[in-house]
């Protein structure tokens, strides 16, 4: 019979807990754990983030900034602290910031918010599934009431339906304040869930997750309605600029913006930019983040063109981008110091920080993007010429 890893009841975080968890990994496994074992956090604080904890994953985190943003929440210069093994990846973002800086900052806007859970409702045939439709929003102010009353700060703003066959896929949309809210969502809905079943007998049965708020993974319908928040970021940068610091021009990166989007359409890519996962994911770890949800976050549209002058605009828009300033892992201790760098941790900081990533992610995209050009006098590539010199750990 396999031997089962040390708890209590009692305390599952206490010293000796973690000490006993050690020593039987130790003795399981043949190795001695070193550097695992030493964290200078209250280990009672990981209660809620991580269960049978025996010590911690040191993560390097370097800073690239400063990131100039012109946000309504985000204003002014930011120091942006990213964890990452990735070598030259802070590096490639420190550039694209300069381009940023030199061009007055990115202007950043969060266009819309809506965090979902998704119940399915299920009945005999069609026409009850018909007359469901219609109930629902007729009650739609009852529903939201009983929602609402799980929490302080959740406000449910719509309930989008799909109706199909004899079941209605549902996406009941909320504003969290904050927080990220997928469990603030999941217990309002229930209750909301137990009302209607309570007040519809023809329903014969639910499912408090029919899959159609497409947690974690990326979807069409995130693309157009959202998840979490959607954010753009958008800048027109001098063609001087552009020939200074990336040695490229508007033409290219616009031409370059064409390619990429034509491969996404032909792959079936959920965006056609060209790695804004690095840095979100890179935020993400070093600030507390939910790092599954980079598989929503990541999702995005690229546009740009050449203006009457001959410079560049360029635009990024970020339908479903979730992150929080409060609750989850942003409390735990470096996570929290990450948060604090940029006056990102509390309450009423959540749009200052998604104002931040979404310039980010700008930064990181116009110096990639022109660095994977091979120029045609030198025979050089400034992608591989970086990797060869920044990310190579043998």
């Amino acid at each position: 019979m396999s031997a089962k890893i040390p708890r209590s009841k009692d305390n599952d975080y206490s010293s000796d807990m973690i000490a006993q968890r050690q020593q039987f990994l130790e003795e399981k496994s043949g190795t001695t754990l070193e550097h695992t074992k030493r964290f200078s956090f209250d280990p009672e604080t990981m209660k809620g983030n991580c269960e049978q904890l025996f010590g911690v994953a040191q993560v390097p985190i370097g800073v690239a900034g400063p990131l100039v943003v012109n946000g309504e929440h985000a204003q002014g210069d930011f120091y942006v602290p990213m964890a990452t093994i990735e070598g030259t990846l802070i590096a490639s973002y420190n550039r694209g910031m300069r381009v940023i800086r030199e061009s007055g900052g990115v202007t950043t806007t969060v266009m819309g918010e809506s965090m979902q859970r998704a119940p399915v409702f299920m009945f005999k045939n069609a026409r009850d599934t018909r007359d469901f439709v219609k109930w629902m929003s007729d009650n739609f102010a009852l529903i939201k009431a009983q929602a609402e009353s799980t929490t302080s700060v959740g406000k449910l703003l719509e309930i989008e339906q799909y109706p199909v066959h004899n079941m209605v896929y549902t996406r009941f949309d909320y504003s969290t304040g904050d927080a990220a809210g997928q469990n603030m969502t999941g217990g309002a809905t229930f209750v909301a869930c137990e009302w209607i079943r309570a007040n519809y007998p023809k329903l014969r049965s639910y499912g408090l997750s029919g899959g159609m708020d497409t947690e974690k993974k990326t979807s069409f319908v995130n693309s157009l309605k959202g998840r979490g928040r959607k954010v753009t970021a958008e800048i027109i940068i001098p063609r001087q600029v552009l020939k200074d610091v990336l040695r490229t021009t508007p033409e290219n990166l616009r031409n370059s913006t064409g390619v990429n989007t034509l491969a996404a359409f032909l792959t079936g890519a959920s965006n056609n930019a060209a790695h804004p996962a690095n840095g979100l994911a890179a935020l993400y770890m070093a600030t507390g983040q939910d790092m599954a949800n980079i598989g929503e976050a990541n999702q995005c549209s690229v546009y740009n063109y050449v203006t009457s002058s001959g410079d560049l605009y360029y635009s990024i828009t970020l339908p479903a981008l979730i992150m929080a300033t409060y609750g989850g892992g942003t409390s735990l201790a470096t996570q929290r110091e990450c948060l604090e760098l940029m006056d990102c941790y509390g309450k009423d900081k959540a749009y200052k920080l998604l104002e931040i990533a979404a310039g980010l992610v700008v930064a990181g995209e116009l110096s990639l993007v022109s660095a994977a050009r091979t120029d045609k006098e030198t025979g050089t590539n400034e992608w591989v010429d970086a990797h060869e010199v920044l990310g190579r750990n043998r």
